[in-house]
């Protein structure tokens, strides 16, 4: 009953956070190496709408739904909308020198101080880095903080990896302003992960990217993929400040504006000066213009956190490297499985293990999991005595009047390629009644794969409260963004027209029940999910299953009092 009561204060805070509240500082994912699983009072169906977390948690017909594992994907929801939240605040600042006022620490005493391997001394009074180091330890401070806490986890694998490539070591904190040491950090142009790869760039670096797998989730392989990248394009050039420009804004886009710059006899065109002398001019976009000065002030601040008013993490147990075994699979295994064979919660495998979208690996193909650090071999024995069928989750969809490969993948937001490899046998034409498998990983997530990434928007829609007009937007594409209408947007700005400036920021959310945000979380809440019926299902069955009276079912359904359900009928789970 305690851990019941403990459920619904943990949701009572993050409906609080989202509806507009004080943020939280997230704490680490897990308070050991490997927490033992909690089979404690558990939670049938639980719908996080109202929350803003667009994800169905639904129990398996043979297990349930532990209070710990909601508490950690509401939890990380949250935590990875706040971090949008703040890392799109840090693209629109703009760095003027009417902003930069007195910075609080720092200056010519703090680069004596201590030592960089990258520029930072000679730059640290130019007026966008006094900018930054504003903007850090004041809008930013609390987020900045959080990924201050991260960072000392990865610090060891990116300072290595940098050094091996021959680059500057500090050079890792690129990542903390491109997502804050965050691996499920999504930008709105889709770029992802710690490093923020776009898709084409993951590729031609050697990731995974598709509807099972995202390796640029994955912080050891992106870190790989993100060292050489920047290897590249210092080589290319012979700048740290010019590659890290390129980094942000493309190297084609670096390249055309030194073209533009007239020559100067006392500086070198490939120096990391130059990148100042093209911030200077029109020749990049404002975003990459600021992209270096961000550096330099995260420098600052992360190798004397306490100066400027920070704590220091050095030796936090919450930011200490993640160990681990490896444990080898040659087909789908469902990630529940081996949190079930290791002792541990789905949501510390799925921590160790981010790049596999849909709490399975990919069918037909070998795939290594990440396991708790000493538990490798006791889990490969396990996982060899196991037999195959029973090493992934799974749940049923017997196939209904009309319905289609193609209907039915879009329904579990999977590609029919995917739908195909899961059931090798199904042709092209079903029949009524036919059973399809449809693999899930265990604990029922509704939905998955590219679900996940629309979950985080949709979060962060609800949690921001203002939106900064960029270049070439237009008011009715950011009132789709938001899920708002243009008359809202209008009435709530005070716009007489659909005239928008670049800077403007526009409020995108009145916090009224009204909003069309507030309506679609009310007609989702409604139904959660569908159950078809299969040969033996009675009402009492499906409805204990799920976790809803028999009465809601029956109305849901307009079954009225009658007992009889017919297999292949689908029935709506009410919320």
């Amino acid at each position: 009953m305690k851990r019941w009561y403990l459920f619904v204060f943990v949701l009572a805070s993050l409906v609080s956070a989202c509806a507009g509240g004080s943020q939280p500082v997230a704490t680490s994912p897990r308070d050991s190496a490997h927490p033992a699983k909690d089979t404690g009072s558990t939670v049938a169906v639980v719908d996080t709408r109202n929350t803003a977390v667009d994800s169905i948690l639904l129990a398996s017909a043979d297990s349930v739904l532990p209070v710990a594992e909601v508490a950690a994907e509401l939890r990380q929801a949250v935590d990875s909308a706040a971090d949008a939240e703040v890392l799109e605040q840090l693209d629109s600042a703009t760095a003027t020198g009417d902003d930069s006022g007195e910075v609080t620490g720092g200056g010519t005493n703090a680069v004596e101080a201590v030592t960089w391997d990258i520029d930072v001394a000679t730059f640290t009074n130019h007026d966008r880095v006094q900018f930054f180091l504003n903007f850090f330890q004041g809008p930013a401070r609390e987020r900045f903080t959080v990924w201050l806490s991260r960072m000392p986890r990865y610090e060891t694998l990116i300072r290595h990896s940098l050094a091996e490539q021959g680059l500057p070591e500090d050079l890792i904190y690129l990542a903390l302003i491109e997502s804050g040491f965050s691996n499920t950090a999504v930008s709105r142009a889709r770029a992802t992960g710690m490093w923020q790869f776009m898709r084409g760039t993951a590729m031609m670096y050697g990731l995974r990217v598709d509807s099972w797998v995202d390796e640029r989730r994955d912080p050891y392989r992106a870190t790989w993929a993100a060292v050489r990248h920047l290897r590249d394009l210092r080589d290319r050039f012979g700048s740290v400040y010019l590659a890290a420009a390129a980094y942000n804004a493309g190297g084609g886009k670096v390249s055309r504006g030194l073209r533009r710059l007239p020559d100067e006899e006392d500086d070198s065109l490939n120096s990391d000066a130059t990148f100042f002398r093209l911030a200077d001019t029109r020749h990049l976009r404002q975003e990459t213009r600021d992209y270096v000065p961000k550096l330099i002030a995260a420098a600052l601040i992360a190798k004397e956190p306490e100066r400027y008013g920070f704590p220091a993490f050095n030796d936090s147990l919450q930011g200490m490297p993640v160990l681990w075994d490896s444990l080898a699979v040659p087909d789908a295994t469902g990630l529940d499985v081996i949190a079930r064979l290791s002792d541990t919660t789905v949501a510390f495998i799925r921590e160790l293990n981010p790049m596999y979208l849909r709490l399975a690996t990919p069918p037909g193909s070998r795939s290594i999991i990440r396991i708790p650090a000493g538990s490798g071999e006791r889990v490969r024995k396990a996982y060899d005595s196991m037999p195959p069928g029973k090493r992934v989750s799974f749940r049923e969809h017997f196939v209904t009047r009309g319905e289609t490969l193609g209907h039915i993948a879009q329904q579990y937001h999977m590609s029919v390629s995917d739908l195909r490899e899961s059931n090798p046998r199904v042709g092209t034409k079903l029949r009524i009644g036919q059973r399809l498998i449809i693999p899930t990983g265990g604990v029922v997530v509704a939905r998955e794969a590219a679900a996940a990434e629309d979950r985080r928007a949709e979060i962060h829609r609800s949690v921001t409260s203002t939106h900064t007009v960029r270049s070439g937007e237009t008011l009715s594409e950011i009132s789709e963004h938001y899920h708002v209408s243009v008359t809202q947007l209008k009435s709530w700005n005070g716009l007489r027209s659909n005239t928008i400036r670049v800077g403007q920021r526009l409020k995108v959310r009145s916090g009224s029940s009204t909003t069309s945000s507030s309506t679609s979380q009310n007609r989702v809440a409604s139904t959660i999910g569908y159950h078809v019926v299969r040969p033996g299902d009675t009402i009492s069955g499906v409805a204990a299953r799920y976790g809803v009276s028999q009465a809601a079912l029956r109305s849901a359904n307009g079954l009225g009092s009658s007992s009889l359900i017919k297999a292949g009928t689908k029935l709506k789970i009410p919320g």
